[in-house]
C-alpha cells in the first residue's frame, strides 16, 4: 500500500520540480553502463544465498542487534513497530490487507509445497550448467596442457638441435680425420716403396759388382799363371799324393773284428 501511495505521488513530485532538476533526476535514474570494466580480480559469487528467517528477514540483521538487544530483541522491536504503525494509522487494514494475507499465505504453501522440487530442479540445472562448464573449462585445460607439452617437446627438440649439429661436425672432423691419415698411409706406402726399390737396385749394383770384380781377378789370375808355374803345381800334387800314400802305408792295419783275413 505505501508502494502505490510512493508511486501516485511520484509524477506530482517529478512535475512540481524544475525541469532541469527533473531531467537531472531522471537522467540520474538511469544506469549506463559505457565505462571501462574493472579489471581487478573479484571476489566469486556465492554459489548459495545468505540465511534467512520468517522467509524474509536476513540473518544479518538479527546478529547486528543480538548484542545490543538481546536474543528477544529483533522479534520484540518487530512488534513494536508493527503496533505503532497500526496505532498510527500510518497503515490501515482494510480489504487490501486481507488479499495481501491471502496471497502471503498461498505463496507460502506454494514454497512449502513445491519449493523443494523446484529448488532441486534449479539445482539439476545449475549443476548440468556448472558440469557443462567444468566440462569446457577441463577439455580447455587439457588442449592447452597437451599444447604446453607440445610446445616443450619442440623446445626439447631445438636445444637437440645444437647435439645433432655437434654430432655431424664431429662426424666430419673425424672423416676428414680418417681421410687424411688414409692419404699419410698412402704417402708411406708409396715412400717405402721408393726407397725399397732404390735400396733393391742399389744391393742388386753392389752384387753385380762384386761378381764383376771376382771374374775380373779370376781371370786376371788365370791369366797371370805360366806354364812353369803349372807343371811346378802339378809336381806338388804329385808329391803330395805320394807322401799321402806313405805316410798310410807307415801307419799298422788295424785287427780285422769280424774274423777276416
Amino acid at each position: 500500500m505505501l508502494s502505490r501511495l510512493g508511486l501516485r505521488a511520484a509524477p506530482a513530485a517529478l512535475k512540481s520540480l524544475a525541469p532541469s532538476l527533473s531531467v537531472g533526476v531522471l537522467h540520474g535514474s538511469r544506469s549506463f553502463h559505457t565505462d571501462q570494466h574493472c579489471l581487478a580480480p573479484l571476489p566469486p559469487l556465492p554459489e548459495k544465498g545468505g540465511q534467512v528467517r520468517l522467509g524474509l528477514i536476513p540473518e544479518e540483521f538479527f546478529q547486528f542487534l543480538y548484542p545490543k538487544t538481546g536474543v528477544t530483541g529483533p522479534y520484540v522491536l518487530g512488534t513494536g513497530l508493527l503496533f505503532y504503525l497500526l496505532s498510527k494509522e500510518i497503515y490501515v487494514v482494510n480489504h487490501e490487507t486481507v488479499a495481501g494475507a491471502c496471497t502471503v499465505g498461498i505463496l507460502i504453501y506454494i514454497v512449502k509445497k513445491y519449493g523443494g522440487d523446484v529448488a532441486a530442479f534449479a539445482d539439476k540445472l545449475n549443476e548440468e550448467k556448472v558440469a557443462k562448464a567444468l566440462a569446457v573449462k577441463n577439455d580447455s585445460i587439457n588442449h592447452l596442457e597437451s599444447i604446453i607439452e607440445q610446445e616443450k617437446k619442440e623446445q626439447w627438440r631445438v636445444e637437440g638441435r645444437s647435439y645433432l649439429f655437434d654430432a655431424k661436425r664431429n662426424n666430419i672432423a673425424m672423416l676428414l680425420e680418417t681421410n687424411y691419415r688414409e692419404r699419410l698411409l698412402t704417402v708411406y706406402n708409396e715412400v717405402k716403396k721408393r726407397l725399397d726399390y732404390q735400396i733393391a737396385v742399389q744391393q742388386l749394383t753392389r752384387r753385380k759388382e762384386q761378381d764383376h770384380m771376382i771374374n775380373w781377378i779370376e781371370k786376371n789370375v788365370v791369366q797371370s799363371i805360366t806354364a812353369q808355374q803349372v807343371l811346378l803345381a802339378s809336381e806338388l800334387l804329385a808329391v803330395h799324393s805320394v807322401s799321402r800314400v806313405l805316410i798310410l802305408n807307415s801307419f799298422p792295419q788295424p785287427p780285422d773284428i769280424f774274423g777276416q783275413t
